[in-house]
């Protein structure tokens, strides 16, 4: 539970404050746009967070990396809360993203300290159920407090949520990697193992698999809101009930992985989710293009979608940490990096081709979730070979 809340605190600090973005600009002074730049600056900071905590999680141990950066993110939450100018706010958020990426990247490193490759699947399988949950309930739990409180107790309340997991993490979480087991050289030779991990085909086929598949779910992201809501014209509450039910999708099959991962091989279970997840997304727009698409049809594809994620991204995490156990913060980080910055250049495709119709959505999706099912063969190839 400790290790599935962290890897959903960013996720809570993206999208909570989401409906807050209105009200604060109006406290701050300033445009949607610089009240926006809160939020890219956010994604810059996870990306570069794991992409530097990983692997020196590698060399100095797990339980620092994660005390730190949990106790780093109680602070610049409380900054957040407490900034006088959007500057102040922007600055604390790229700090904010940096000490979240602690979470997403280390954790995941620590299953692969602590479990072999029988448990892999089933506790990756949990922790992806319990965090499919957090991009969801957060934009809910946003709205629901900001009918009471301003948008700065949204901060206020992850600032508490980081104090709660600094007092887990140092209450359950074990150091799992001991000191025998760490690399040496200090970051210089933590930031070069990232490198030797991207130069092994059996690691890069996974990690471009998860980048395709972030870049969809991002895209997804950036649409949904568009098509349910602008051409459609359901109410908020409708576009929320089919955000819901499609996270119930992605929870259910995270929580099949586990199961299915009993007697089917990982890697043969990624390529079966992201063909499914392709599957989707291509029948969407060949539908949008011929006869067009129904809100019940449009739905029903982004659903089989959104469910075969449930497998594809503890599938193919199950892969890739396996694989790389050498260097499991290198690994993470590795994964982590590219999902979140395929998936930052994916959103703004989706605006730039249109917005009229669910087809620009779509087809990105489609793109890069057959891109994803490619590198998902080259997955099981790379291992074969």
């Amino acid at each position: 539970m400790v290790l599935a809340g962290l890897s959903g605190a960013s996720p809570l600090a993206t999208d909570m404050y989401v409906p807050a973005l209105p009200d604060l600009a109006r406290s701050l002074a300033t445009d949607a746009s610089g009240a926006q730049m809160s939020l890219t600056g956010f994604l810059a900071g996870i990306i570069v967070g794991q992409l530097v905590l990983g692997p020196l999680s590698d060399a100095v141990g797990r339980r620092p990396v994660l005390i730190g950066g949990s106790v780093l993110f109680t602070v610049f939450s409380a900054v957040c809360a407490l900034a006088p100018t959007v500057e102040v706010l922007n600055t604390a958020r790229v700090g904010q993203g940096i000490a979240g990426a602690a979470g997403i990247v280390v954790s995941r490193a620590v299953v692969a300290d602590l479990y072999d490759d029988r448990e892999l699947p089933l506790v990756f399988s949990r922790l992806g159920a319990i965090t499919a949950t957090a991009p969801v309930l957060a934009p809910l739990a946003g709205g629901a407090l900001l009918l009471a409180v301003s948008w700065r107790y949204v901060f206020a309340v992850l600032a508490l949520m980081g104090l709660l997991l600094s007092l887990g993490v140092w209450r359950w979480i074990p150091e799992s990697h001991p000191p025998h087991a760490r690399l040496t050289g200090g970051m210089t030779a933590s930031l070069r193992a990232i490198a030797e991990v991207a130069a092994q085909r059996a690691i890069l086929a996974p990690v471009l698999a998860l980048a395709c598949g972030g870049a969809a779910v991002f895209a997804y992201i950036a649409g949904t809101t568009f098509v349910f809501q602008d051409i459609y014209r359901l109410s908020p509450a409708l576009s929320s009930l089919v955000y819901g039910v499609n996270a119930v999708g992605n929870m259910t099959g995270s929580l099949a992985y586990g199961h299915l991962a009993k007697r089917r091989t990982p890697e043969a279970l990624l390529i079966i989710s992201a063909a499914l997840a392709t599957t989707g997304a291509a029948a969407l727009l060949l539908i949008q293009a011929t006869t067009g698409s129904t809100t019940p049809l449009t739905w029903l594809c982004l659903l089989i979608t959104i469910s075969a994620f449930g497998i594809f991204f503890p599938a193919v995490i199950t892969v890739a940490q396996s694989r790389g156990r050498a260097a499991p913060g290198a690994t993470s980080a590795l994964l982590g990096g590219s999902q979140f910055l395929f998936g930052a250049a994916a959103s703004p495709l989706v605006g730039l081709f249109g917005t009229q119709s669910p087809a620009p959505m779509a087809a990105v999706m489609s793109s890069c979730l057959a891109l994803g099912t490619l590198a998902a063969i080259a997955t099981k190839r790379a291992h074969a070979s």
